[in-house]
Order: C-alpha cells, then sequence, then structure tokens
C-alpha cells in the first residue's frame, strides 16, 4: 500500500492577461470542481479574478501536476467557449505556476485564495506572480514572464 500526501497551489491566466472572466466566475469555480473530481484530485479551494485562476488542490499519485494542470486548462477552456459565445477569442497562457504545500500550510493557502479580489485592489496579477516564485525560490527571467 503507498501512501501520499500531494498538495499543490496551481495558478494561471488567461492568455496575455485579458480581464475575461469577470461575470462567470462562480459558474467557471463550479465547472473547475467537477474537472479535479473526474481526475480523483480534491479541490480544496478554487477562486478566479478577471484575469487569472488560484487553485488548492490534493493530486492522485498517478496524476502529474503537468497533465492536471494542461487537462483542467484544456477542459476549461472548450466549456468557456462552448458557454459564452462572447468569448470565442478566450484561451489561456501558456504554461502554469505550481506551488508544493504540505498538508499542514494548506488552510493557509486556502485562506490566500478566498481573499483574491480583495488582494488584488492592491498588486497586480504580475506583481503577486513574482512574489510567489520569489517566495517558493523559483528562478525566473522577468524578459519571458509575460509573452
Amino acid at each position: 500500500m503507498s501512501y501520499t500526501s500531494l498538495h499543490y497551489h496551481i495558478v494561471f491566466s488567461t492568455k496575455e492577461r485579458c480581464p475575461y472572466l469577470n461575470e462567470e466566475n462562480g459558474r467557471l469555480n463550479a465547472y473547475f470542481g467537477g474537472i479535479v473530481r473526474n481526475m480523483k484530485a480534491k479541490l480544496h479551494r478554487v477562486n478566479s479574478t478577471a484575469n487569472h485562476v488560484h487553485l488548492a488542490v490534493g493530486l492522485h499519485p498517478s496524476v502529474s501536476v503537468s497533465s492536471f494542470a494542461g487537462t483542467i486548462k484544456t477542459n476549461s477552456s472548450k466549456w468557456i467557449h462552448e458557454t459564452f459565445e462572447s468569448l470565442q477569442t478566450f484561451s489561456w497562457q501558456e504554461g502554469y505556476s505550481a506551488f508544493s504545500v504540505s498538508y499542514s500550510g494548506i488552510d493557509k493557502v486556502m485562506q490566500y485564495i478566498v481573499n483574491q479580489q480583495e488582494h488584488h485592489k492592491k498588486l497586480s496579477f504580475e506583481e503577486e506572480l513574482v512574489l510567489l516564485l520569489k517566495k517558493h525560490h523559483i528562478d525566473y527571467d522577468p524578459k519571458y514572464m509575460f509573452k
């Protein structure tokens, strides 16, 4: 028998950070929940702003972070195109950011995700992502970050 605790804070934005996601975030967040369940994962928390999404998830050991992010972006993009006629040009950014989270730290991450709208009254997505990368000691080249 194998025992795992694989929790992540995953962040990705709309292409070029276009503010596509205003009015229907609740429906989109619920749709994310369905995708997560179908992947044998646990959704701890999801919240989306006009131009990006944060998810706190527990992944099944058979699912890589990369395949999880790819599947959730592909499926949600298809759903957005099918559901919202006005969003036919919608797409997600290439790539994603993922930060491992210990189970003892998941509550703090969930609270951070819940407070996104308030948080972004003071900080842009770009500023937030740079802070997250620095906090987790992830090297990045600013020249290529927001292409």
